[in-house]
């Protein structure tokens, strides 16, 4: 039986090894906010199943039912936030706790649905391709971190890495949203702030925060 806790790791390893590459048990178990034990147990647990393999050097790595499994839950929760910021009018940076409860709860059918009723939208309101629309492997392929572009290129925003409400609330208070046009204007030594331009307004951008912007360039 695949519980919610199981669930909650095919999610957790689908995202991470889309973004950064393999899955290290260390980095999972920070990720998943539990100690290292507890991963290696579930880990266990989830080998056993056929959900995960583990091979030399190449950290944790879904099989092809786990994979299955997780895209479903990943597609589920960002249709759930597209509903909830499109329909509900909740603001992005309220959604993913409450799409984290609903995407367990809903049958295929459901699922069917509610994609249909929400126009089969390819991105949730973060900017993350939803899996099964068209466009979803394509939008992953020239994306870049905002933090590696030089003095006067300009790009549009893809979507933001991290979903922590404060990080969203400050990024939208800046305009700084997906579809956004960004242009850099200045980058200070020693990996310094950022002056990027988005809607004819200039702000300084930390390092930090500026590797959490994907952005797609021309």
């Amino acid at each position: 039986m695949i519980t919610a806790a199981v669930e909650e790791y095919l999610e957790a390893i689908y995202k991470m090894s889309q973004d950064d590459g393999p899955v290290i048990a260390a980095r999972l178990a920070e990720h998943m906010q539990v100690s290292p034990p507890t991963v290696a147990d579930m880990m266990r647990r989830m080998k056993e199943a056929g959900l995960v393999k583990m091979p030399r050097k190449k950290g944790v790595v879904l099989t092809a039912r786990g994979e299955e499994l997780a895209e479903k839950l990943v597609r589920r929760h960002r249709l759930w936030e597209r509903f909830l910021t499109d329909v509900l009018g909740f603001d992005w940076d309220q959604v993913h706790e409450e799409a984290c409860k609903l995407e367990h709860a809903i049958s295929d059918q459901v699922e069917e649905k509610l994609a249909e009723m929400l126009g089969d939208p390819e991105t949730c309101p973060h900017g993350h391709p939803i899996p099964g629309t068209r466009g979803a492997r394509e939008r992953m392929k020239a994306d870049r971190p905002l933090s590696d572009l030089c003095v006067g290129d300009e790009a549009v925003i893809e979507r933001v890495a991290e979903e922590e409400p404060k990080l969203l609330q400050y990024l939208a208070s800046l305009g700084l949203l997906p579809e956004a046009h960004v242009s850099v204007k200045e980058i200070a030594p020693f990996k310094g702030p950022l002056l990027v331009q988005v809607a004819g307004a200039q702000y300084a951008l930390g390092q930090e925060v500026a590797s959490k912007i994907i952005v797609r360039t021309s």
